[in-house]
């Protein structure tokens, strides 16, 4: 009961259509299991609702479902009041939303104005929008944790313009936060997920390309140094409850990879 009486707010918190689990809806679990009490957001309300009856099924402290579209400041602002009203504060955002190949991303010489413009307002300014609203509530508090999930491609070779500038911006934002509201008692550290065996990650890719998703599977695997096999979710979860818990009291402006050994590989 890492979390036990935290108020967390899952940014998200649904998934799209795949065999495995995503990590918004994997995290929202965990948390849950550990006491936390959730606010699981969604643009797709149905499934942030798919996420907080599973969790309510797990014996959950309280779970509810929020719909709000990260395009809309206006969305962001009303789940975060939403979870103070309903439970007077909030410890722990966790903002999950991306998108890369659903967004239409390309690369540098085909990259669109309009992919562009919807990646970068999922990734990162809702991600800013979010932060903006939930720290004058943590300052209040004189605590609070702020997790923002990055990726790997933010310092990997990855082919595609706008999920790898979003990505590495997140990194660099989520820095800010850690040393702009130290003073303050406020946590920010991100986490970048390498190759998982994902809905977004795997069957997006797979129906994209118009590939089968088992090709897809293996051709990912072999690319992980770790027993050539890509992580999960739950792998993505395990560190956020870490980082969200006061085990990492005096963590903060980290970036940790989840990759299975990936950024070895990288000098920088």
């Amino acid at each position: 009961m890492r979390l036990e009486n935290k108020v967390a707010v899952v940014i998200g918190a649904g998934q799209s259509a795949g065999m495995t689990m995503g990590n918004g809806r994997a995290t929202v679990l965990r948390f849950a299991q550990e006491g936390a009490r959730v606010l699981a957001v969604d643009r797709d309300l149905a499934s942030a609702e798919e996420t907080r009856a599973i969790a309510v099924g797990e014996g959950a402290a309280d779970c509810l479902a929020w719909q709000a579209d990260v395009r809309r400041e206006d969305d962001i602002a009303a789940a975060l009041r939403a979870a103070v009203e309903r439970w007077g504060r909030i410890d722990i955002l966790h903002y999950n939303v991306g998108i890369s190949v659903a967004g239409g991303d390309g690369c540098p010489t085909e990259i669109t104005e309009e992919a562009f413009d919807l990646i970068c307002q999922i990734n990162l300014r809702g991600c800013v929008m979010a932060g903006k609203h939930v720290l004058p509530i943590m300052r209040r508090q004189g605590a609070g944790v702020i997790l923002n999930i990055s990726s790997v491609s933010a310092w990997q070779r990855y082919p595609w313009v706008a999920y790898k500038a979003t990505k590495a911006a997140m990194v660099a934002y989520t820095k800010q936060l850690a040393i702009e509201n130290a003073e303050h008692g406020i946590r920010a550290n991100a986490i970048l997920p390498g190759l998982l065996d994902t809905p977004m990650a795997v069957d997006t890719r797979a129906s994209a390309f118009g590939r089968a998703r088992e090709d897809v599977v293996a051709e990912r695997n072999a690319r992980v140094p770790l027993r050539a096999r890509m992580g999960t979710a739950w792998d993505v979860a395990n560190a956020a409850v870490f980082l969200a818990s006061d085990e990492a009291g005096f963590i903060t402006g980290v970036e940790l990879p989840v990759d299975g050994g990936a950024l070895v590989n990288i000098v920088r």
